[in-house]
């Protein structure tokens, strides 16, 4: 009640200092937001004073009627009657509280603490996400970014950490900067005391591992968590695992890496809890997660009644001994959440009248007429309070005659009028109201009226400069002084994002140049020198100190150099000293001590100078080319609160609002993400090759041989693809044949389906497909015994034309980044690197030939059996109009028989591709689109294990393959093959580093092989890795 009666005062005190010119409403505000609370949290313990002093607030406010509904009164008092005017804010209540206080408006949150919850009190969704782990049951959790849900995973770690020291959890991540998050977030919230040689938090990603097989809570990517589930001798750990956490499940759906996901969710047996903020189908994902652990619930009980049988005849062996996981129920649930805890309001960046302009830019602006008539609104296309009052005003401004202006009106709405508090769930019903009725205009011809509220809610923008990296500090300082950073910035290119922190930096630092005094640099100077000279004479006094009896007699004199030296440097670091105003970084975030530590972590990492550059700035880049060490240094201090350019999301407990700024993104493309709708997830191509083979080694030496068996089954029985999709089922049977058919013509299973031969090392390099089955190929026909000669009889050292020679073959193979065609016609001078890649030496050139030929005359033949499945009732429909060319109506076409005609005596090729003249020889051309073949069979050639030598554009122009492995090789310039190759240097690092390591795991996997130890093959792979090694870390 003081802080309101303050408030009070206070808009008086306004009111009456400002007259007649516009308010300012921010003290309004704050009185409403009192009001707010003490009504809604506190109403039972109001005196009648208290409730006088309310409605005495509202008057002076001007909302007379809700001052009466709340205290019935008379007052009759001069100040507020005869100034009533003067102290009303001059808009209805319903209208004040959407348009001013939209983010304050108060949440339904349930008010009975949760004992399982120390920290606040979760929602009625959140706790059935706590009862689903403590039930040892699985989820599907669909709910809004910054909603909350992560809560569940901590919870669930927890709840294994103190159950016992042997359990599991594992959290998989997409990315690899978000595993270092999560493993960082683990290790600051739990404490435990572990016995020796185990640890509370392990990482495991491609290029750092760390107690990843002796943790408790292991974080990690998808690839690496499916190498452990697949690997023949790691079920023991694999048994110990109690939960799953799956962020970013969503990434089912994506082109690349979404079977990898599918893979984990069909073979863990354990209980599971699958995130994500972004699933149009939740209902299908979670009714196929049912069906896998329905069959989960079945083999647990087979293998348990084996295991009986077993000890029962006395013989059980002790590979199946703790089979099934114990406290697990099957039941999977779904948890839905729809509204977002706080809203996120779109702006746009333009340049007006030479200045950085932020327009704020209504959802609705990005829909049409048309999409609203076909599609409605997204479900995710959701408006702030202030946003649905922008709409009604729109709505009722370009229709005068609208019949229902007034009942839809703020202050009549039955949803908001007559409410002192209107809460979050009250907007969000105006707001649907209001698109209901926009849908109605729609519906009874008023399309016209629709297309104006569209065109009057979109923003009037300036221009975007063609150089738009040229006023990025501009647009960082203008939100600087908004009060708007923290801010994350997303750019689509790599070169962009350093650039654009870069200029940033350089900003301040001219700012901080044009402060300085004209001297303070000589100055500087000037004590820099004097401070390495007391340096010097310190240091030689300690010397002379060291050999001398007599110590006493120049302690004095060490004492007046050690007290010059400290205030020289203090006198140094103030004038070096950055102003507050030249720098983004939160200084107090951090102490000094600890900010050193962090930057000597990167003291001799490649960006290690600039990224500490940039960091005493506040600004921070993160991007996949960084080092693992670089990464931590920006994610060290942007948790520590020191880096300040981190993100503003709306996040739930820390933000009451998000804000969204497109910056030097078109128009068209800002609508079509604003109302782009969330694909559904339905299953991508689910095996390969290399899969098939891993699945083969782990039923054939899996330690346990009927858990294997259960899992190999369960990842070919349980495709999201098809699901509910028997044509798709059959197809699948059938590619796993050819697949079993290769394998076994190659030589990496035997007729009994077991693995021999070089099964290991393609197994090995299974995330490079097909290059790995082509490299065991030249090496099964010798082409890497020909090649790799000693200089002479009896050496084990290989000249340089050999190692040249080496990395070209593995570049073809596995360092495939192509170029532009137009780079071949361009007249470009290259200084250090060749650029182009040769093509493979002729030999090799002739065996990927033969190889090629070999698998796209099979793999046609399976496309040709696979075509009986498909529906050729919907092959004949073109897949957007829905135009059918078969039926009735169709049979006295004379326009339909002769485009159809030409689909006698091509089986496999679309009925429409046809047209074209392309025919089933066509099917595994290099250079033939992916959608030849027939739709409805659910593959393509890409699933062939095949390598073309080259690629075409759409021009039909073939593509050069970039040379930049076999030119670092020779050069071991980082910077030549930013100047020749056109590559940023970081993206050159991360490709570098990855073909080494590829180069390493050939060499480790030939070494463990062959049983000659002087193999010069194996040696040659030896000769190359340490050398490539050492250039490598040259740089």
């Amino acid at each position: 009640m003081v802080g309101l009666t303050s408030c009070l005062k206070a808009w008086k005190e306004y009111c009456r200092s400002e007259g007649e010119t516009p308010k300012d409403l921010s003290i309004a505000v704050q009185m409403m937001k009192r009001i707010h609370s003490l009504v809604e949290k506190y109403s039972e313990l109001l005196q009648e004073t208290d409730r006088k002093l309310i409605a005495r607030c509202l008057k002076y406010l001007g909302f007379d009627e809700l001052a009466s509904s709340f205290y019935s009164t008379q007052d009759t008092r001069d100040d507020i009657k005869k100034k009533k005017n003067k102290y009303s804010i001059g808009i209805g209540p319903a209208r004040f509280q959407l348009q001013y206080m939209g983010h304050y408006l108060i949440r339904e949150e349930r008010k009975d603490p949760d004992s399982r919850v120390q920290d606040f009190i979760p929602d009625t969704w959140q706790r059935e996400l706590l009862d689903v782990v403590d039930n040892y049951e699985s989820a599907v959790i669909v709910a809004p970014t910054s909603s909350g849900k992560t809560y569940a995973s901590y919870y669930c770690m927890e709840k294994v950490l103190k159950e016992s020291d042997e359990g599991v959890v594992v959290y998989v991540a997409p990315t690899k900067a978000l595993v270092n998050q999560v493993a960082a977030t683990v290790q600051h919230r739990y404490t435990k005391n572990l016995p020796s040689g185990l640890a509370l938090c392990g990482v495991f990603t491609r290029d750092y591992r760390h107690d990843a097989l002796n943790c408790q809570v292991l974080i990690t990517v998808p690839a690496c968590f499916e190498i452990l589930l697949l690997a023949p001798h790691r079920q023991k750990w694999v048994k110990k695992i109690r939960y799953v956490i799956f962020d970013e499940v969503h990434c089912l759906g994506g082109e690349i890496g979404a079977e990898v996901w599918e893979h984990l969710l069909v073979m863990i047996r354990c209980p599971f809890l699958a995130l994500s903020a972004t699933i149009s189908n939740p209902e299908h994902l979670t009714e196929w997660l049912k069906s896998v652990k329905q069959y989960w619930k079945q083999e647990d009980s087979r293998i348990a009644k084996s295991i009986a049988s077993k000890r029962k005849d006395g013989c059980c062996a002790n590979s199946s001994k703790d089979s099934v996981t114990t406290k697990q129920s099957y039941k999977v649930r779904l948890v839905l959440y729809g509204e977002r805890y706080n809203d996120l309001e779109k702006h746009v960046c333009s340049v007006k009248h030479d200045d950085i302009c932020f327009d704020h830019f209504h959802p609705c602006a990005a829909l049409t007429t048309d999409h609203i008539e076909r599609y409605g609104f997204p479900s995710d296309l959701t408006l702030s309070p202030r946003e649905s009052i922008q709409l009604y005003d729109a709505m009722f401004q370009v229709w005068e005659s609208w019949p229902r202006a007034q009942e839809l009106c703020p202050e009549n709405s039955i949803h908001l009028k007559n409410k002192i508090v209107i809460k979050k769930l009250d907007a969000r019903k105006y707001e649907e109201s209001l698109k209901e009725e926009l849908r109605n205009w729609i519906k009874n011809g008023n399309e016209e009226e629709v297309k104006n509220v569209l065109e009057n809610l979109s923003p009037d923008l300036g221009f975007s400069p063609e150089n738009m990296l040229y006023i990025f500090p501009l647009l960082v300082e203008k939100l600087q002084k908004m009060g708007k950073l923290p801010a994350i910035f997303f750019l689509f290119k790599l070169r962009s994002v350093e650039n654009s922190a870069r200029s940033a930096c350089h900003f301040l630092e001219e700012k901080q140049e044009e402060k300085r005094p004209p001297k303070a640099d000589k100055e500087a100077q000037i004590m820099a020198n004097k401070l390495r000279k007391v340096k010097k004479s310190i240091e030689k006094q300690k010397i002379i100190d060291e050999k001398s009896q007599k110590k006493t007699r120049k302690m004095d004199q060490s004492l007046i150099h050690e007290a010059e030296h400290d205030n020289l440097l203090k006198c140094l670091e103030k004038n070096l000293k950055i102003p507050q105003d030249c720098t983004y970084a939160d200084q107090k975030a951090i102490d000094a001590d600890s900010l050193q530590m962090v930057f000597d972590r990167v003291k001799f990492q490649r960006k290690g100078a600039e990224l500490k550059d940039l960091a005493v700035r506040g600004i921070g880049y993160h991007h996949s080319s960084m080092t693992a060490k670089e990464k931590q240094l920006v994610e060290i201090l942007f948790r520590k609160g020191f880096i300040r350019m981190s993100g503003r999301a709306g996040r739930r407990g820390q933000d009451l609002m998000g804000d969204v700024y497109f910056f030097d993104i078109p128009l068209p493309k800002v609508k079509k993400l604003i109302k782009s709708k969330v694909p559904e997830l339905r299953g991508q191509f689910p095996l390969n090759i290399s899969l098939i083979l891993r699945l083969m080694l782990l039923a054939s030496r899996g330690d346990d041989p009927e858990d294997a068996k259960s899992k190999v089954l369960s990842v070919l029985k349980h495709s999201l693809l098809s699901f509910k999709q028997p044509r798709a089922l059959e197809m699948l049977k059938l590619y796993f044949l050819f697949s079993l058919q290769f394998l076994v013509k190659e030589g990496y299973l035997d007729q009994e389906g077991n693995p021999m031969g070089f099964a290991g090392l393609v197994s090995h390099l299974h995330y490079h497909e097909p290059s790995n089955l082509v490299f065991v190929n030249f090496l099964v026909r010798g082409l890497f015994h020909n090649l790799c000669r000693p200089t002479r009889e009896g050496s084990k050292h290989f000249s340089q034309d050999v190692m040249e020679k080496l990395v070209l073959v593995l570049a073809h193979l596995f360092g495939r980044r192509y170029l532009p065609a137009r780079y071949q016609d361009a007249k470009c001078k290259f200084y250090q690197s060749k650029v182009f890649l040769d093509d493979l030496p002729e030999d090799f050139s002739a065996a990927l030939h033969e190889y090629n030929m070999g698998i796209a005359k099979d793999f046609a033949s399976f496309l040709l059996i696979v075509s009986k499945l498909a529906d050729m009732k919907q092959e004949h429909q073109l897949p957007l109009s829905k135009i059918k060319f078969t039926g009735k109506e169709c049979e006295d076409s004379q326009l339909v028989s002769h485009l159809m005609g030409c689909k006698e005596g091509r089986v496999a090729i679309s009925p429409f591709v046809c047209l074209s003249g392309n025919s089933d020889d066509d099917l595994l051309q290099p250079g033939t689109p992916n959608h030849v073949t027939l739709r409805t069979i659910s593959i393509n050639h890409t699933q062939a294990p095949v390598l073309w030598p080259q690629k075409f554009d759409s021009q039909g122009r073939g593509m050069p393959l970039n040379a930049y492995a076999l030119d670092f090789y020779k050069h071991g310039s980082l910077k030549g093959l930013s100047q020749d190759n056109g590559m940023n240097e970081g993206d050159a690092y991360q490709l570098l580093k990855d073909f080494l390591l590829t180069i390493q795991s050939i060499s480790v996997s030939l070494r463990e092989l062959c049983e000659n130890e002087d193999d010069n093959v194996v040696l040659a792979f030896e000769q190359l890795s340490q050398n490539f090694r050492e250039k490598f870390e040259n740089v």
